[in-house]
């Protein structure tokens, strides 16, 4: 006799990764509820991707506008009012938060709200009520990394979730990682007017990126008035009335510089949210906290699924609803595209210039055994690129010298981040640097510099 349950599927979690799944799985005619504890959206469109977007808009204008002269215009007493850059990106924030309330009632999909903690395999607590589910789909996310001793007080010492919301800039602030986040903060900061610092432990600034692609977002932020410290570990943070002071230590030389600031950003990565959901309970296996799955994103309990940063597989938004997709088609028993490469996974950072990539680094593949052809082709040859003022950066493609395959891809410069889906594309279609070289690419684009650097691999670039 088959059991009858409340729900086909419970997602824990209403994020990128959650409500993709959820609404995936009612596509597929499974009877579906989300819970969530605080909003729709998740991290991504209410504190992270989508308002740190917003806000970077507003920064690429106002780095614009400072270079006035170069495109012939000029203006009287420029102010920029970041309280109104706020007010933006929560608007945008809210706009496409209330889209997926919409697509939750469009689905049929019930949202649960609340804290949700398994108390069996197959039953959901959520507060005082519970509901049980034929399948469970663990999508709970994330929360910063802090260094340890350090309280974040929202006004001294901040993270991510604090600085999006922030009205008034600081005069000057320290920013503990050179990631994505870091990065991104960096640059809307600096547009301001703010003096900022950027401490990165390992030995280049975006650590995860081509050592070449690093070195020109380094140059980039340094003309911007960019201060990097790379190769530098944060020793301590010390808070008081008048700012912070943030002791480092230069691990080439063991020379300790304190840098003093009005605020100071954790901008490390995220720790799993994976306590107090009750996974010790059912059994659920994690390792340093993440939850650990297969290609389907089925745990060690196979009716119980996880998706998204709670997997640390790759914390990114698209990552976590790609895993969204897996795991509701593989409750409903059709076909699917299991995720065994996370390496492939389309990485972007919106600084400026811009960072897009997949794949290893030219070292990592040789350091794979791979006999390797690079390509390379720099966007100061491209006349779109030129025409937007925008010469900085180039466009990398490693490849496999033996069979053509693709095994990373590495740019940097004006809009890579809308580049990058033509090469992921091929990357999944096992296509090869020949094919891209002789697919006709409109003039004049930027995606010509995606064609020549393919062009570059084969040997022979035609406009270098």
């Amino acid at each position: 006799m088959t059991q009858s349950y409340d729900y086909d599927v419970v997602v824990l979690g209403g994020g990128p990764g959650g409500y993709v799944a959820a609404i995936r799985a009612a596509q597929l005619g499974l009877k579906c509820a989300v819970v969530e504890n605080e909003n729709l959206g998740g991290v991504c469109l209410n504190w992270g991707c989508i308002p740190s977007k917003a806000l970077i808009r507003n920064a690429e204008i106002a780095h614009l506008l400072r270079r006035g002269k170069e495109f012939g215009f000029s203006f009287d007493n420029l102010t920029l009012d970041y309280g109104v850059a706020v007010k933006r990106s929560r608007q945008t924030s809210s706009r496409l938060v209330k889209g997926v309330g919409f697509l939750m009632k469009k689905n049929q999909i019930d949202v649960l709200q609340g804290w949700g903690v398994l108390k069996d395999a197959h039953t959901v607590a959520v507060d005082d009520k519970s509901v049980t589910a034929a399948h469970i789909i663990l999508a709970t996310g994330g929360h910063p990394f802090t260094l340890p001793g350090v309280e974040v007080d929202g006004e001294r010492v901040l993270t991510y979730r604090q600085a999006i919301v922030q009205e008034n800039l600081p005069r000057s602030i320290v920013i503990v990682g050179a990631g994505p986040i870091g990065m991104e903060f960096a640059y809307v900061y600096n547009a301001y007017g703010v003096e900022v610092t950027v401490v990165e432990m390992l030995p280049h600034v975006l650590p995860n990126e081509e050592p070449e692609v690093a070195e020109v977002v380094a140059k980039a932020f340094k003309k911007q008035g960019i201060r990097t410290l790379a190769n530098t570990r944060t020793e301590a943070v010390q808070v008081d009335k008048e700012g912070v002071q943030v002791t480092v230590k230069d691990l080439q030389t063991d020379k300790l510089e304190t840098i003093t600031a009005e605020q100071v950003l954790m901008a490390m990565g995220v720790k799993p949210n994976s306590h107090g959901i009750g996974l010790e309970q059912v059994g659920v296996a994690t390792e340093k906290g993440w939850v650990q799955i297969n290609e389907r994103m089925q745990t060690n309990i196979s009716h119980i699924y996880a998706i998204g940063d709670v997997t640390g597989k790759m914390n990114l938004a698209h990552v976590a609803s790609a895993q969204g997709m897996v795991a509701a088609e593989t409750i409903a028993g059709v076909e699917t595209l299991p995720i065994e490469d996370y390496l492939s996974m389309p990485r972007c950072t919106y600084c400026h210039p811009q960072v897009a990539s997949l794949g290893m680094t030219e070292a990592q593949a040789r350091e794979q055994g791979y006999e390797v052809s690079v390509g390379s082709f720099p966007f100061q040859a491209n006349g779109k690129a030129l025409g937007l003022g925008e010469r900085e950066g180039f466009v990398k493609i490693v490849a496999d010298a033996r069979y053509g395959e693709i095994l990373g891809v590495h740019m940097v410069g004006p809009e890579v981040t809308e580049l990058l889906p033509e090469l992921s594309l091929a990357k999944m279609m096992e296509l090869t640097p020949a094919e891209i070289a002789r697919n006709v690419h409109a003039h004049p684009t930027l995606s010509e510099v995606l064609m020549e650097a393919a062009h570059a691999v084969l040997g022979h670039p035609i406009h270098m």
